[in-house]
């Protein structure tokens, strides 16, 4: 028989003790740990819902980045219309935890997958939409909906993504689209929604004028995509795509209609390496991986957060404090700290400082933990207020 823990006693298990934390100070988080700092989390979240309604512009955050059913409805509150995922179970786990409006931006082929997704259609009660790119997606899709007899108003809306540059998924833009677009309308299960036009490589292209380019093709085959629909009798209703990197770009192009935007709420060290687009608003970095030195050497001190603790897809972490500092690999358990710049005078945290970094890729650091921890009044004399459940962690189907 297994023991039952109280949240409060010593040996319970991680994720039930972070409960205990609620109205305590920073340094009584245990490390390594995922925070996330709620005063400019929630300025990045209002300016970005600011620029959505200045430019008249449909928001759709993506919740890969944060996985929390939470976080996604406190976006729907500031006025998003819903959000994005990438797989179906984010999107179960999601619809399961209260966010009433979930597209898949991504294809979907396996058929186990269809049938837990038409499943999650018929018996939820959120709005589902999904990207397709081929025939047998479309037949395949219909065909799940079909078997879980969903009928009526609960269709699902059916985006047809174009590769407008990134190399990925999508049908090529033009005729390739409206071929597709016609075999959607044949199953009146599906829904015709527009097109999924997203270029995530233009992210992360450090200069600005790399971007501009890059946003002026896509924008070109998506307006000719669009342009072979209409001809064709289809209407168009929406467009969406652009990201953190881009999506001042896309605005301007008044091609799009809705933001995918994603990693803006918490800000990576990543995307604080791209060169700032004129006019873009300026987001702050509010997602924390919280350490503590371990051991010291001569030129160097040992921090308790290894790979374990953040993804190194995007590069190593970025330290936040104490400054002066370079985060070095140490492997799965350890991060080396050495002064920042050659020559500079040596000074190292001493044995069980803190020290703070910023994950080089907000969304897979996300994806290693169970919970984040959310504090009010920052990082040094701060307390926690939340316990953030990342409820899609590991959802990987």
């Amino acid at each position: 028989m297994n023991a039952v823990h109280d949240p409060l006693t010593p040996i319970a298990p991680w994720h039930h003790r972070a409960q205990s934390l609620l109205g305590q100070r920073v340094d009584h988080i245990d490390t390594p740990a995922l925070v996330v700092d709620l005063d400019a989390m929630e300025r990045n979240l209002a300016h970005m819902a600011a620029y959505a309604r200045a430019h008249n512009l449909r928001l759709r955050p993506h919740a890969k980045m944060h996985k929390s059913a939470e976080i996604a409805r406190l976006q729907m509150a500031h006025g998003a219309v819903g959000v994005c995922v990438q797989k179906t179970d984010e999107a179960i786990a999601l619809a399961m935890g209260g966010v009433t409006d979930i597209t898949i931006t991504n294809e979907v082929i396996a058929e186990a997958k269809l049938q837990r997704l038409a499943c999650a259609v018929r018996d939820l009660p959120t709005r589902f939409g999904i990207a397709v790119d081929s025939a047998v997606g479309v037949a395949r899709l219909a065909q799940a909906l079909q078997e879980a007899q969903v009928v009526g108003d609960a269709r699902i809306d059916v985006l047809v993504e174009i590769d407008v540059g990134q190399g990925r998924c999508g049908v090529a833009p033009g005729e390739a689209a409206v071929d597709l677009t016609r075999l959607i309308a044949q199953h009146p299960v599906l829904r015709f929604a527009g097109l999924q036009a997203y270029h995530g490589g233009a992210q992360h292209r450090r200069d600005p004028a790399e971007r501009a380019q890059a946003i002026a093709e896509a924008a070109w085959a998506a307006a000719l995509t669009r342009e072979r629909l209409l001809a064709a009798g289809f209407e168009v209703p929406l467009i969406t795509g652009a990201g953190t990197g881009t999506f001042v770009l896309e605005t301007a192009s008044h091609v799009w209609g809705e933001l995918q935007v994603g990693s803006y709420l918490f800000m990576d060290a990543d995307y604080a390496r791209n060169e700032s687009a004129p006019l873009a608003p300026q987001f702050e970095h509010a997602l924390f991986v919280k350490s503590q030195v371990m051991s010291r050497g001569k030129e160097h001190a040992v921090c308790d957060a290894g790979h374990k603790s953040h993804a190194i897809d995007s590069g190593l972490p970025m330290v936040w404090s104490p400054p002066g500092l370079v985060f070095a690999n140490g492997g799965d358990e350890h991060g080396l700290l050495r002064a920042a710049y050659a020559g500079q005078p040596l000074s190292l945290p001493q044995l069980g400082d803190t020290v703070w970094l910023v994950p080089g890729h907000c969304d897979p650091t996300v994806n290693l933990y169970d919970v984040m921890i959310g504090v009010r009044g920052g990082l040094v004399d701060g307390k926690v207020e939340r316990v953030i459940r990342v409820d899609a962690r590991g959802a990987r189907g």
